[in-house]
C-alpha cells in the first residue's frame, strides 16, 4: 500500500558516451586509443576484445590475458585467490562481482575476507553480459549430481535480465535432482536462479519447457538486449527509471477511492486493525506511532484513538496525504500550531508526510529509536506481491525502538491442494444441460500458466494444510523474502461430497491455493491478541486466495489401496499418498513483483515419484 524503493546496480559504462560508427571507419589508426563500448560493431569485433579488466578500462581477448594483467597491475591473483579460498564455480561468480562492484564505488577492496562478498546478492551480474563470468574455470572437485545444464547455459540464465519465465528446465532421468530457487538480486529486487539439489525431478519428458511452453534454447532475445552496444545506457539509471515508473503507477492507483472503500470496507482486515491497535492500552497510551504507507490514515485514526501522543503518517501517494491530512483535521486529530497571544498552542497528534518511507528524513527529522508502535498494512496478494515489506523492514531499523512493537508481528503463508470444484470445469460441463466441458479443459490448461487471486470455497479443498512459511517481522532480515521452502500434502481426513470418489476412495488436486495469516500477538498485544486470516476456512477477505493450477492433476488416496505398480504414479489406476512440492518465491525483475516456481510430485508407497515439469509464475 505505500513506499518501497529499491537501489540499482551501477554499470560498468556509467561515465562513457556513444561514438557514431562513422568516426571508426574514418580513424582506424586511433582504434587502440578509444576505450568503452564504442568500439564494439559486430560480433566479430566483440569477441576480440571483450574481457574488461576489474580495475581499470584496459580490455583483453582471454581471461588468462585479463587475469595476468590484474596480478601484474592490480596485485590482484585471482588464480591464488580462488585456490586458497577453495572457491568453487559460485564463489568466483561472487568474487568477481563483488570486485566491479567495489571498484565502480570507489571503495576499499577487501577480497581476503570472503565474509565481505558471499552472499547471492552478488550472484547478479554487475556488468551486464560480462565476458569474464562466461570464462570462469568449473570447480576442480567431481558433483555427486548430472548438471541439468552445462556452466555456459547457467551464466546464460543468470546474465538473463528479463522475466524469470526465460529460465527453462531441461527435462530428463533426473531422479534424484531437483531446482532450488535462490535469491539473486537485480537492480535492488530478486529473480530467481535455478540450481539443483535433491529433490522431486524425475521421469520428465525430454523438452525445454515453462509452464508447458516450450522455450527457446538459445535466449537469444534476451541476450540481443546485452548484446546492442550502440543502445547500450546507464544500467543504474535505467534501473532507476523502471522503479520510478513503477513507484509512480502502483502509488498513483491508490489515489483511487475505489481501492480504499474495498479496503475499509473488508471488516476482517479493518477490524482485526482496529481491535489490535484500541484494546491494548499498555501498548498504545502515550506512546510515539509510525504509520507506513497510511491511504486514508485511518491506522493513524485508530492509534490517536487509543491515546498515542503523537502519529507519523506516511503515504507515497501526494494526492493521498492530502487527503488524510484533511481527514486528520475534519476530526480534530491534526497536529496543527495556533498562536494564542504570546504562547503557541497544538492540537491533535497526527502529523502526515508525503514520500517514501525511505526518504522520510529529508521531509521530517525523525530521531533514530524513537517510535513505540510501528504499523502498516504492508499485505499483497500471495502476501508479498507489491514487495512493501522491505520498506517496513526500513523503518523498522530505521525508527523503532529497541524492544518496540512492529503491528502485525508475524506473518504465515498457508497451502492446500485444492479439487475439481475450485476450477472452471463444473461450469463448463453442465451449461443448461448442454456438455462444454471442452471449453473448461482449456480453461484449466490455460490456468496453469497464470496464478489466479479469487475466492475458494473451503470445501474445495482437497488436502491437509501445511505451513510453507513464516516471518518474524520484529526479526527478518530484508533477504528473507525470497525462499524456497518444501512440504508435502496429503488427503484431508475430513473430506467428502463432490471431491471424493466413495467407491475408490480417491480424489483429485488440480493444484495448490496460497493464503497467509498476520498475528498481532501476545508479544506485543498482551492485552488482547489477534490474528488477521485469509484462510479460505475464515471469512472472505480483499486478498481473497491465490490459486496455482498444476499441468495435470494428481489422483490422492489415504491408503495404497488399488496401487498398481504398472501405471504412473498420481493417476486413477495408482494413486498418490502425498503430493510433494517445492514452492519458491521470489521478488521479480520487474519491480513490486514476485515470482513463484513450482515443483510438484506425486508420492507413493516405496519411495515412488513421479514429478511433474516444473511451472513458474509471475504475480
Amino acid at each position: 500500500m505505500a513506499a518501497g524503493a529499491s537501489d540499482g546496480a551501477q554499470s560498468r559504462v556509467h561515465s562513457e558516451e556513444m561514438v557514431p560508427v562513422e568516426e571508426f571507419q574514418d580513424e582506424e589508426d586511433e582504434e587502440e586509443q578509444v576505450e568503452g563500448w564504442d568500439d564494439w560493431e559486430t560480433d566479430e569485433d566483440e569477441s576480440e576484445s571483450s574481457y574488461f579488466c576489474l580495475f581499470c578500462e584496459a580490455r583483453f581477448v582471454s581471461s588468462d590475458d585479463l587475469f595476468a594483467h590484474c596480478r601484474a597491475e592490480h596485485s590482484f591473483d585471482f588464480h591464488a585467490i580462488r585456490r586458497d579460498l577453495e572457491l568453487d564455480f559460485y564463489g568466483c561468480f561472487k568474487l568477481i562481482n563483488y570486485v566491479r562492484a567495489q571498484v565502480a564505488k570507489n571503495r576499499c577492496r577487501s577480497w581476503d575476507d570472503r565474509r565481505n562478498w558471499d552472499d547471492d546478492s552478488y550472484l547478479k551480474p554487475f556488468m551486464p553480459d560480462d565476458a569474464l563470468l562466461r570464462s570462469l574455470p568449473s570447480d576442480d572437485e567431481g558433483e555427486e549430481y548430472s548438471p541439468i545444464a552445462n556452466k555456459e547455459e547457467l551464466i546464460k540464465e543468470l546474465m538473463c535480465e528479463n522475466d524469470i519465465s526465460d529460465i527453462c528446465t531441461v527435462d530428463g532421468d533426473l531422479d534424484s535432482l531437483s531446482f532450488e530457487v535462490d535469491s539473486l538480486n537485480i537492480d535492488g529486487v530478486n529473480q530467481s536462479q535455478a540450481t539443483i539439489e535433491n529433490g522431486y525431478q524425475d521421469n520428465l519428458v525430454q523438452t525445454t519447457t515453462a509452464n508447458g511452453v516450450p522455450l527457446k534454447q538459445d535466449v537469444g532475445t534476451s541476450q540481443t538486449v546485452c548484446k546492442d552496444k550502440r543502445l547500450r545506457v546507464h544500467f543504474s539509471n535505467a534501473s532507476a527509471r523502471n522503479i520510478k515508473s513503477v513507484n509512480e503507477d502502483y502509488f498513483g492507483s491508490y489515489g483511487s477511492f475505489g481501492i480504499h472503500r474495498e479496503m475499509i470496507s473488508d471488516k476482517v482486515r479493518t477490524e482485526t486493525y482496529r481491535n489490535a491497535l484500541t484494546n491494548n492500552p499498555s501498548l498504545l497510551n502515550g506512546a510515539t506511532v509510525l504509520d507506513v504507507g497510511c491511504g486514508t490514515g485511518i491506522l493513524s485514526l485508530f492509534a490517536a484513538q487509543a491515546g498515542a501522543s503523537k502519529v507519523i503518517a506516511v503515504d507515497a501517494s501526494e494526492k493521498m496525504a492530502t487527503v488524510a491530512s484533511q481527514i486528520a483535521r475534519d476530526n480534530g486529530l491534526l497536529l496543527e500550531r495556533r498562536q494564542n497571544g504570546d504562547s503557541n498552542e497544538c492540537s491533535g497528534v497526527i502529523s502526515v508526510v508525503q514520500g517514501m518511507i525511505e526518504e522520510l528524513d529529508t521531509a521530517i527529522q525523525v530521531p533514530p529509536n524513537s517510535i513505540d508502535v510501528l504499523v502498516s498494512e504492508w499485505m499483497g496478494y500471495c502476501l508479498l506481491y507489491e514487495s512493501m515489506l522491505s520498506s517496513v523492514i526500513y523503518a523498522r531499523d530505521h525508527w523503532l525502538k529497541p524492544g518496540g512493537a512492529i503491528l502485525p508481528d508475524i506473518a504465515t503463508i498457508f497451502v492446500a491442494g485444492f479439487g475439481k470444484g475450485a476450477t472452471s470445469f463444473p461450469f463448463w460441463e453442465n451449461v443448461y444441460g448442454f456438455d462444454m466441458s471442452t471449453i473448461g479443459r482449456e480453461v484449466v490448461d490455460d490456468a496453469a500458466k497464470l496464478p489466479i487471486v479469487d475466492v475458494v470455497d473451503s470445501r474445495d479443498i482437497v488436502t491437509e494444510t501445511a505451513r510453507l512459511k513464516s516471518f518474524d517481522l520484529a526479526t527478518m532480515k530484508r533477504e528473507e523474502m525470497d525462499f524456497t521452502s518444501s512440504i508435502e500434502l496429503q488427503q484431508r481426513a475430513d473430506i467428502s461430497g463432490d471431491s471424493l470418489d466413495p467407491t475408490s476412495g480417491v480424489t483429485w488436486c488440480y493444484g495448490i491455493v496460497l493464503w497467509f495469516d498476520t498475528p498481532f500477538s501476545s508479544r506485543f498485544c498482551k492485552e488482547s491478541p489477534y490474528t488477521l486470516s485469509t484462510s479460505p476456512y475464515s471469512p472472505k477477505t480483499h486478498w481473497y486466495q491465490t490459486i496455482f493450477t498444476f499441468s495435470e492433476p494428481i489422483a490422492l488416496a489415504s491408503s495404497d489401496a488399488g496401487d498398481d505398480s504398472a501405471a504412473p504414479i498420481g493417476t486413477e489406476r495408482c494413486p498418490a499418498l502425498k503430493v510433494g512440492a517445492r514452492i519458491s518465491i521470489g521478488r521479480a525483475v520487474v519491480h513490486r513483483s514476485i515470482d513463484i516456481s513450482l515443483e510438484i510430485a506425486a508420492l507413493g508407497v516405496n519411495g515412488r515419484r513421479r514429478s511433474l515439469p516444473v511451472q513458474i509464475f509471475n504475480l
